[in-house]
């Protein structure tokens, strides 16, 4: 396990970095907390999960309709798929994903120590990663999840361990800064920043003199710049602006109402200059491309026929609403028609590592539905919308012509 200590004035503060699923950080975490007894325990979590953690039942109480009506499909999307794949590679090695955290929170209770969750709220990153992130970003994200969820390569322990060593982790986060520098961007640099300040601030109450951070490995040279910065004034420790999802650019607000108010404006020029038959023509490609595409893709997710109805139905017209998408109303109906068993809910972590278990459990059929009616309805939108342009432009050249 990586260790450094830091002495920063009157305070002394000790971050450990951890493999997140590692017996050996398990027990590492534990030896030194009781070892060094410090006056509080800091926590690579936030209360969320440190509540998940306690409560096996979670799953249990999950309603999907309510997380597709908030808008959180794509959000639980993500948490599943990489809960899944830690809980894969943990279950190589005889761990569970997060067992070092609560290694650390027992050991302090058992101290009675106080136990500080430092790490931000995951929703608040994950929606941050998604609002920063370009079009083609958006692509390459859903691809690498997507390609963790299905990879079935066995992950060693040996590997696992290597994970804490510095070299092996520069050069994992110097891959992903030259493949996705947004996200690293956001889930590293933002969060090294986050944990240094709640770091800092757990410290500081009630006159404590020492502390044990509890950390993945890739965050301490971040966190540790942060911490020697903060100790010496030279950096505030105000987390207010990361800890908001940044609002639409007025550019992205504009683009998003001004597509559906071209493809109207081009179907009603059809029907003003060229007649009932242009007009139809345009509006047929509009809703043909839309319906058939978002149908296909309920279909492709298993949806059932009524949900691929609503797919298809729906799509034309969510596609000139940015405020709503097809694979809301498509994984609702879903949930309505199959609705997710007890069985569904307590296996969906176990289920989310397989394409096999993503079509069985109907929780994470609901999620399929919802992804690929989606991606369905804005190919679709692209499809129709080009089709329009360029059968329209056609019309006008042919119309000046004559």
């Amino acid at each position: 396990m990586s260790q450094v200590n830091l002495n920063l004035g009157e305070k002394n503060i000790i971050l450990l970095g951890t493999a997140h699923v590692s017996k050996e950080s398990c027990d590492e975490v534990s030896s030194v907390i009781h070892e060094l007894k410090p006056d509080c325990v800091a926590i690579e979590l936030d209360e969320q999960r440190y509540a998940s953690l306690n409560d096996t039942e979670a799953w249990k109480n999950l309603d999907i309709i309510k997380v597709l009506r908030q808008k959180k499909g794509f959000l639980l999307l993500a948490n599943l798929i990489l809960s899944s794949f830690q809980k894969r590679m943990g279950n190589n090695l005889g761990v569970k994903p997060g067992d070092e955290m609560r290694a650390g929170i027992a050991a302090a209770k058992e101290l009675g120590i106080p136990a500080e969750m430092v790490d931000r709220p995951i929703q608040t990153t994950l929606k941050r990663a998604w609002a920063k992130t370009s079009g083609s970003g958006k692509m390459k994200l859903l691809t690498l999840l997507l390609g963790s969820a299905f990879d079935k390569e066995e992950v060693s322990g040996e590997q696992i361990e290597n994970l804490k060593n510095n070299n092996e982790m520069d050069g994992m986060m110097n891959e992903l800064a030259g493949y996705m520098p947004t996200v690293k961007e956001v889930l590293i640099d933002e969060r090294d920043f986050y944990l240094a300040a709640h770091i800092w601030k757990a410290v500081q109450k009630d006159e404590r003199k020492s502390c044990v951070a509890v950390l993945g490995a890739g965050h301490l040279p971040g966190v540790q710049k942060h911490l020697e910065k903060m100790a010496q004034n030279a950096e505030d420790c105000d987390t207010e602006n990361i800890s908001k999802i940044p609002p639409k650019k007025i550019g992205a607000k504009i683009i998003g109402w001004a597509i559906p108010v071209v493809i109207v404006g081009l179907i009603a020029a059809g029907f003003v200059f060229g007649g009932m038959k242009k007009g139809t023509d345009l509006l047929g490609a509009w809703v043909i491309w839309n319906a058939v595409l978002a149908g296909i893709g309920a279909l492709i997710a298993g949806g059932h026929p009524l949900t691929i109805l609503m797919a298809a139905v729906g799509a034309p017209f969510t596609s000139l609403c940015p405020l709503v998408g097809v694979g809301m109303f498509a994984g609702i109906v879903q949930a309505f028609m199959c609705k997710p068993k007890v069985g569904d809910l307590e296996s969906v972590q176990d289920d989310a590592g397989s394409v096999k278990g993503f079509y069985k459990n109907r929780l994470l059929r609901v999620l399929l539905v919802f992804f690929f009616s989606s991606i369905g309805s804005s190919v679709g939108t692209f499809v129709g919308g080009s089709a329009i342009v360029v059968r329209i432009g056609e019309f006008f050249k042919n119309l000046f012509v004559k």
